[in-house]
């Protein structure tokens, strides 16, 4: 038997009430208000899940992230097509769309099987995590993300893109995916209720297409408000979970690494910028990214400084984009290497010659690089970083505690689709 609570349109209330009651649950409490909502869920009697109506102010981001605190399960109940988006808008998971009969009602809330089955061999190699960072600032490390996930899918490597950023996600608006809900952001929630597995990470997960080798995205928080649903905790956990599941891990990372110290002495407060710290603090390898020009150069060396007190400099590797000989003066190229090795201690730095055609052309297709013109000049630059540096490192393995982080179907894109294997 299940306590659940109800806050649900008065025209389904009454049959909903009688379903539960049949089915043998428990009804502790009904609301209409949401003010009221928020409070019932925060101090009143605790339910194991909450039956909510999507509208009229019941269903909101901060409700959610509330009920993920307290343990109570949110399932939206849509009487229609426009709910069922805003709740999956919201980056919610267990949505039922009306009418339903009673078993599958109470198949969708009944507890998730979390029980351990007994031990599981430990596996010796893990899913490897990339992470693209750069400096405020910094033109392209989505684009070098995107190239690189696809870029290692033409090699037959299984290959998910995340969209990290909290402040720009932009991944599923270049790759021209028409996400209905950030599906990083319900890995995170799933994961701070413990029902993060390989099942409910292919489900949430977009497919982009690709001639050369699709790969699967979880796209990014679509306002950067919601920031507090990628929590350090959860982002780190979601990782972990995606080294079980695929071979590379390509994550696209926000810029700023303050550290809010100002609340550091409160373990309960979230962190602006902790996803960017689990996420650099999970990551094998770290590809820097900054741009070919003087300010780019100042702001990378800067963020460099910022960067190697955080991650270990062997496991940072630099690509410095946008190269071109009318900002940087003639030798563009060895100018910068010495600049970067004089004043930065950086050596050997990918260049990434500026393509700005190309890129233009790659996103109003909603195509990779790699797709759109496998012969230029920025995709073929960006596959031999990938082959000199990438393709050279060995699986890692799941013992991970040399760092800190700083302190059944996937949705396919709604042109094209083609299964990954």
């Amino acid at each position: 038997m299940l306590r659940v609570g109800l806050a649900l349109d008065p025209r389904v209330e009454g049959e909903i009430l009688a379903t539960m009651l049949d089915l043998g649950h428990r009804v502790a409490w009904r609301c209409h208000d949401g003010a009221e909502l928020q409070e019932r869920i925060g101090t009143g009697t605790p339910v194991d899940v909450l039956l909510v109506s999507p509208g009229a102010d019941r269903l909101r981001a901060e409700l959610i992230d509330l009920a993920d605190r307290v343990g109570t399960r949110v399932v939206a109940l849509a009487s229609g097509e426009s709910e069922r988006r805003l709740a999956a808008g919201l980056g919610l998971v267990d949505i039922v769309v009306l009418p339903v009969d009673p078993e599958e009602l109470d198949r969708s809330i009944a507890p998730l099987d979390l029980a351990d089955d007994g031990p599981r061999p430990v596996a010796q190699a893990a899913g490897r995590v990339i992470a693209v960072w750069g400096a405020a600032g910094s033109p392209g490390t989505s684009t070098v993300a995107a190239g690189i996930a696809s870029e290692l899918a033409a090699r037959g490597r299984r290959v998910v893109l995340i969209d990290a950023d909290t402040y720009g996600a932009s991944v599923a608006a270049m790759l021209g995916l028409l996400d209905e809900a950030p599906g990083f952001a319900a890995a995170c929630r799933l994961a701070g209720s413990g029902a993060l597995d390989l099942e409910q990470l292919e489900r949430i997960a977009v497919v982009h297409p690709s001639p050369s080798g699709a790969f699967r995205v979880l796209t990014g928080i679509s306002r950067a408000a919601r920031w507090t649903e990628l929590s350090t905790e959860r982002v780190a956990t979601t990782i972990e979970r995606c080294r079980a599941w695929m071979d590379d891990i390509v994550i696209d990372t926000a810029f700023c690494l303050e550290a809010d110290e100002e609340i550091s002495s409160d373990l309960f407060a979230p962190r602006r910028n902790g996803a960017a710290f689990a996420v650099l603090g999970s990551a094998d390898r770290v590809v820097e990214v900054g741009a070919a020009d003087p300010v780019g150069v100042t702001r990378l060396l800067r963020g460099h400084a910022e960067l190697v007190e955080l991650v270990d400099p062997s496991r940072i590797s630099v690509v410095v984009n946008r190269l071109r000989g009318v900002a940087l003066g003639a030798g563009p190229a060895g100018q910068l290497a010495s600049t970067l090795s004089r004043f930065g201690g950086i050596e050997a730095a990918a260049l990434l010659p500026e393509d700005q055609r190309v890129v233009d052309a790659a996103v109003i297709a909603g195509r990779t690089l790699r797709d759109q013109a496998p012969r230029g000049a920025l995709p073929v630059a960006l596959r031999r970083f990938v082959s000199t540096v990438l393709d050279q490192e060995p699986a890692p393995v799941r013992d991970r505690s040399r760092r800190s982080a700083g302190g059944a179907r996937g949705r396919r894109a709604r042109s094209r689709s083609r299964r990954v294997e």
